[in-house]
């Protein structure tokens, strides 16, 4: 500030030298040699900040004491390489867009030089970070440590005829190492015809063909643990107080009767103690119902346009009551408070917490804080009213569901940023340890359920060994074993899923709408089961996990 005073000092005595004033006189040639002694000043900030893969970083200014000499800007220092900068202007820019994981802070000095006077500064040039989406590139599974051979043989059996497996794939240290797909076999083709299903047995290979690695599948309920996933997404971001806030909060239908004392988590841990709502076919129309009547569970409410309204008009279950929803499930003990029942209806009522927390429906939030920035496109369905179907069925690919489960194996960290909180993730690893409702351990030993995930259950492999440890494998579960199971100890994703067809038959919108026909419905159209041919005969998912781990730490 000194100097730049002087030098209007200077500057003025010129001025007033050149009108003829100043008293006695002012030699401006001696002036002139004064202010030529000067170096220039540098004006611009010592600090710039640059969002990750852009080169542009800015301009630097100076100034110099006399206004005929031209201005020559430098850098050196020690990333000046990384750096370039116009000599004239002081445009600076990255000679390649900068990566925050790489490296966020560069370093480099400064230096303006008129004629042979010159200035210098260090400048700390600081990136930020932007997440940014997955994008998978296949590798090479022998550059993880895992076998191409013993890779081949586990996918050979996991989409072997009778599986019904349309694609399945595994990642492991972030890395997709391989992956296969498949349309319909022989037999299962043969047993879809056999199925005889009038308006759709013809045609099979048009809808279950050739299937890719863009080819839609389904979720069924692997969409509860997005749902969850969505809920702690809120309670980062205020919109829900915590887990245990009273679901009456937001549910006001709930307010003021015993249902106040239902928790988010206990809809979450499906411990809620609400009846199970079904559905009853008069003879000339399907109705809905408080207590099921029969051992089916909350499917039914796929019957009706509005299936959110009889999920909350549940009830409280009785204590000591043989419900038939309940017993039927397990040992024939009577309905006691805390005990575990799944109900689809729980996650459906959380969906319904979530808009009225957020003022969103829970797709256009999951678009702006999930599946954008991991990269997902994903399209969820809705019942005939608009209700989100909040306990099920999204279509996406499955190297887009391998999104999902990438973000929770990295503990909720994509790209620097914490998209999920982890804090959460750090609650599902811990569900082996929560305290089991009543009757878990006699209905569902050696696994555990809670926040809507599982952990897997040992089976016994082909070749006669236990697999996975108890409680070591956490995984997504929908109908069909649509899965996606995430293996922490191996830094791992082993994802399956079953033949889909999107069948839209009564509007063009996702929109479920069973008219018990094909022709007039919305169908989620997944093998075998959602078309009502049983069970998946030769798939069971400890084993293909047994395979896949069997590849890994090859000599």
């Amino acid at each position: 500030m000194k100097i730049l005073n002087y030098r209007l000092f200077l500057t003025s005595l010129i001025f007033l030298n050149a009108c003829g004033g100043g008293g006695g006189g002012v030699d401006a040639e001696k002036v002139i040699g004064v202010t030529q002694a000067f170096a220039p000043i540098i004006v611009s900030s010592s600090s710039f900040n640059v969002r990750e893969n852009r080169t542009s970083i800015g301009l630097v200014l100076a100034t110099a004491a006399n206004p005929s000499s031209a201005l020559k800007y430098s850098l050196t220092g020690t990333d000046a390489s990384a750096i370039s900068i116009d000599s004239a202007t002081g445009v600076m820019s990255f000679n390649s867009a900068p990566d925050y994981e790489t490296k966020n802070t560069y370093a480099v000095k400064l230096n303006v030089a008129a004629g042979s006077l010159s200035a210098s500064q260090d400048i700390t040039i600081s990136i930020s970070n932007v997440p940014e989406p997955i994008v998978w590139q296949l590798t090479e599974p022998e550059s993880v440590g895992m076998s191409s051979t013993k890779l081949s043989d586990a996918f050979d059996k996991v989409l072997a005829d009778g599986s019904y497996t349309q694609g399945a794939l595994v990642i492991k240290d972030s890395k997709l190492v391989y992956e296969r797909y498949r349309g319909i076999a022989v037999n299962e083709e043969k047993t879809l015809k056999d199925k005889n299903w009038v308006g759709y047995s013809d045609n099979i290979q048009s809808r279950y063909g050739a299937r890719d690695k863009n080819s839609l599948v389904t979720s069924w309920s692997t969409a509860k643990s997005f749902t969850s996933i969505i809920t702690a997404i809120a309670i980062e971001q205020g919109y829900i107080n915590s887990l245990e806030q009273s679901a009456s909060d937001f549910i006001s239908e709930w307010a003021n009767d015993s249902r106040k004392q239902i928790t988010i988590r206990d809809l979450l841990d499906m411990h809620s103690g609400l009846t199970m709502a079904c559905a009853s076919n008069s003879g000339s129309e399907w109705v809905l119902v408080g207590n099921c009547e029969t051992s089916r569970r909350d499917n039914g409410v796929f019957y009706f346009d509005d299936m959110l309204t009889g999920c909350i008009n549940r009830e409280m279950a009785q204590t000591g009551v043989d419900y038939p929803w309940f017993t039927a499930y397990g040992s024939d003990e009577l309905w006691q408070p805390g005990d575990y029942i799944y109900m689809n209806c729980d996650t459906m009522v959380v969906g319904e917490i979530l808009f009225r927390a957020t003022g969103k429906n829970i797709e256009t939030y999951a678009d702006l804080n999930l599946f954008s920035k991991i990269g997902m496109n994903a399209e969820w369905w809705q019942d005939i009213d608009g209700n989100y179907l909040t306990f099920c069925c999204i279509d996406a690919t499955v190297r887009d569901f391998a999104k999902f489960g990438q973000v929770i194996l990295n503990n909720g960290v994509l790209d620097g940023e914490q998209v999920i909180p982890k804090s959460y993730i750090e609650k599902i690893k811990n569900i082996p340890n929560e305290e089991k409702p009543g009757n878990w351990n006699a209905r569902y030993p050696n696994n555990s359920y809670a926040l809507n995930f599982w952990t897997l259950k040992p089976g016994t492999t082909d070749n006669g060994t236990t697999f996975p440890a108890v409680d070591t494998i956490f995984h997504t579960l929908g109908f069909d074993d649509q899965m996606i199971m995430i293996d922490f100890t191996n830094n791992m994703l082993v994802l399956r899923f079953s033949l889909y067809e999107l069948s839209l038959n009564y509007n063009a919108e996702r929109k479920y709408k069973d008219n018990d026909q094909f022709a007039t419905s919305n169908y989620i159209l997944s093998l075998p089961g959602g078309i009502g041919l049983g069970g998946i005969q030769n798939y069971k998912p400890h084993d293909f996990l047994y395979d896949v781990t069997q590849s890994i730490n090859v000599e």
